[in-house]
């Protein structure tokens, strides 16, 4: 079996992927835009084990790439693709025409550009996607600010929550 490991990528340990394997279920089918399907395959992201019914095979023969329905990628890392790119509330990463093949799209591909680590075990049919640093911790999965009140220049109290709904710019100072 041939292991792909991208750098940064050592938060789940192979017997973990391997065992997560067995979830998969296989089937074959040939979707719309003349893409083959292969067994199916097991991806781990955020402590979740998602099977994959049905994926995509890849023409150009890298050896860990995964291509997934674009209807799955939503329920595989809550991304959706749009005309924009692939889209997870207000933040969209343009995707290029060659990630993206009828109705699958390249998710191996989609992680790397978005500096997104992956451990593929391609024999297993197990990809493991690490945390995805464009989304942050949990203030960036929210968007939303915690409340709190501060004086204007006049001295009236002025709360976060009067400005819900609206785009805010805090800036800050501290003297230390």
């Amino acid at each position: 079996m041939q292991r792909v490991v991208s750098a940064g990528m050592q938060r789940r340990a192979l017997p973990q992927i391997v065992d997560a394997a067995s979830l998969a279920l296989a089937t074959a089918d040939t979707p719309a835009g003349g893409a083959t399907t292969s067994p199916a395959a097991t991806v781990l992201y955020e402590d979740r084990s998602i099977a994959l019914d049905r994926v995509g095979r890849d023409s150009t023969k890298a050896g860990d790439a995964l291509w997934v329905r674009t209807r799955d990628l939503p329920r595989v890392n809550g991304f959706e693709l749009k005309p924009q790119g692939a889209c997870r509330a207000d933040l969209c990463i343009p995707i290029p025409k060659h990630m993206v093949r009828g109705d699958y799209v390249n998710l191996t591909a989609f992680a790397r550009k978005a500096g997104q680590p992956v451990v593929a075990e391609p024999g297993a049919r197990v990809w493991s996607f690490g945390d995805m640093q464009a989304l942050g911790g949990g203030l960036a999965n929210s968007r939303v600010a915690p409340e709190f009140t501060v004086p204007d220049r006049l001295g009236r109290p002025v709360h976060l929550a009067s400005f819900r709904g609206k785009k805010v710019l805090v800036v800050t100072w501290a003297s230390w």
